[in-house]
């Protein structure tokens, strides 16, 4: 297959439709694959984090309340950590499917109570005065960290459960502050972190996290602030501002310890937040340079579609950012063959499709996705992205060739039917020929940038556009998308697709919009008698003063 998929290469090389070189192929190591979707791996981290905790309390029963009885410790952390596991697999596995993040969760719940356990030992050991115990404790950590990484329904399962396994880890008469401090602290992080899309946004929300942390702790009389203004105020007043700065230090220190290990976490886990696809919105990239010089046409379509899109994913509670980047780099492969698309070819220059069989143009067009793979591949690209331009035509129709196809065949049977051609010579046209590969969106992003790549492209051949023309133009093509089973694999509700078509024939309007027709120099009633439109009142003509 090697030897023949060669001899493949080098007849497209000659014929000038392709570079004869092994594409690139975008897929993830089986091994890997393996582990991420095993459910014995699954299993061993849900026993792990369950014993895990169990046994953290065990170890800490002696400065708590199960000082006499530590088994029957061991035996609620045990109860707590199980029921977690639990509500994570039944409510929560859809957005932790593979096993990298469920050690992501667990591995961050069993760091944060090992955090607290450290708090409550320099307390015990007298290395921190006790009324400041809960001042070190990084309530913001795990809340914070997977409300960036993995959402805000993540992150508050975080804040509850490190709330309810901690408890077992204070002294019995700091459980109800504890308590308090913990789920309220965390579930403010959980709030100021969902949706960051810049760093400075985490260390807000630590200064944020930090004060409510101090308000509670003035409210559970951690610390006494009307004391300052009594007798001995010096050490008071010295024992308020250490207080002080202990909550929001841990507070601050927390969210910086997040933002610097972001990129290391994405890295490891496979996952990209807001504030990376920002950065990657940036138009110098390379590849997105050559875009601009190569295929300017395709240059400006993507950054339509990304408008579309965007909009659209907005309004739906998609990830926008992502939708805007993957956008930006969906025709890639339109570099390799740049003038064979359309919006690359100069009014009055040759198409090259017109000296190409229909089937032959087909596969230059359907190749533009396995090349924008490759040209992904080789620059090192978001996997995401990847997917997205593997999956924005899905499997569906090139029409055009498609059409022409049966066109001439018809042509060509007609000379049969006057006997001036012989029907066996006729090539047969099979529809596959005339697919993309696929597979099929997978993803809401995935799904909307299909249906903008589209709409936008049929929207140029509008002429006069009018908001109903925009409207059945987009509604239209949903359907057709809808019927052709392009988005079966897409989990897009139908509430969710009417507010895109929505939120598509607005953009599109603000896009289409019909422009005013301005005199011509030469069409002026009079040399002395002057009269412009202004735009800015509607479009009506007033009288210019005459010139001095």
């Amino acid at each position: 297959m090697g030897f023949l998929d060669a001899i493949k290469r080098w007849r497209l090389a000659r014929q000038g439709l392709s570079s004869g070189k092994k594409r690139r192929i975008h897929s993830e190591n089986p091994v890997v694959r393996a582990l991420e979707e095993s459910t014995w791996v699954k299993l061993a981290l849900y026993a792990a984090f369950a014993i895990g905790s169990a046994l953290l309390v065990l170890r800490n029963a002696a400065c708590t309340a199960f000082a006499t009885d530590p088994f029957k410790g061991m035996l609620y952390g045990l109860t707590i950590s199980i029921t977690a596991v639990v509500l994570f697999h039944v409510s929560l596995q859809g957005s932790c499917r593979r096993n990298s993040r469920v050690l992501l969760v667990f591995g961050t719940l069993v760091g944060h109570l090992l955090m607290v356990r450290l708090a409550m030992g320099l307390a015990d050991v007298g290395a921190i005065s006790d009324g400041f115990r809960f001042f070190i404790v990084p309530f913001a950590l795990a809340p914070m960290l997977h409300g960036v990484l993995l959402g805000r329904a993540v992150a508050s399962f975080s804040a509850m459960f490190v709330t309810l396994i901690g408890c077992l880890l204070v002294p019995q008469a700091d459980v109800l502050s504890y308590m308090i401090l913990s789920l309220v602290s965390g579930m403010t992080s959980v709030l100021l972190a969902y949706q960051v899309r810049k760093r400075l946004q985490l260390l807000q929300a630590g200064i944020y996290v930090g004060a409510v942390t101090l308000a509670l702790g003035l409210v559970l009389g951690r610390l006494d602030i009307l004391a300052v203004f009594g007798p001995d105020s010096v050490n008071h007043l010295q024992a308020f501002g250490t207080g002080s700065a202990l909550a929001f230090g841990t507070a601050i220190v927390t969210a910086l310890l997040i933002s610097g290990l972001l990129p290391l976490f994405e890295g490891i886990f496979h996952l990209t937040t807001d504030i990376s696809w920002l950065e990657l919105s940036d138009l110098n990239h390379k590849l997105l340079r050559r875009m601009q010089l190569e295929a300017p046409g395709t240059f400006h379509h993507s950054l339509v579609v990304a408008a579309l899109a965007e909009a659209a994913a907005e309004k739906i509670g998609a990830n926008a950012p992502m939708c805007r980047v993957c956008s930006y780099f969906h025709d890639v492969g339109k570099l390799k063959k740049p003038g064979y698309f359309i919006e690359n070819q100069h009014e009055g220059a040759e198409n090259p499709h017109d000296s190409l069989t229909p089937t032959m143009s087909a596969l230059v067009v359907v190749a533009h996705v396995k090349d924008g793979v490759d040209l992904a591949v080789k620059n090192k690209l978001n996997p995401r992205i990847i997917d997205v331009i593997q999956e924005h035509h899905g499997d569906s129709l090139v029409y055009f060739f498609y059409r022409r196809a049966q066109e001439q065949k018809k042509a060509e049977m007609e000379k049969v039917d006057r006997r001036l051609e012989n029907a066996e010579d006729l090539p047969t046209i099979d529809e596959k020929n005339f697919r993309y590969p696929g597979p099929r969106p997978s993803s809401r992003e995935s799904g909307i940038i299909a249906l903008a790549d589209t709409i936008e492209s049929a929207s140029r051949s509008l002429r006069k556009p009018t908001p109903a023309k925009i409207r059945t133009l987009v509604d239209d093509l949903v359907r057709a998308k809808i019927n052709d089973g392009q988005l079966d694999a897409c989990p897009l509700t139908l509430r969710e697709l009417a507010i895109v078509k929505e939120s598509f024939s607005s953009t599109l309007r603000s896009m289409l919009h019909s422009r005013i027709d301005y005199p011509k120099e030469d069409d002026r009633p009079s040399a002395t008698k002057r009269v412009a439109t202004d735009a800015t009142q509607g479009g009506r003509v007033i009288p210019m003063p005459k010139r001095a």
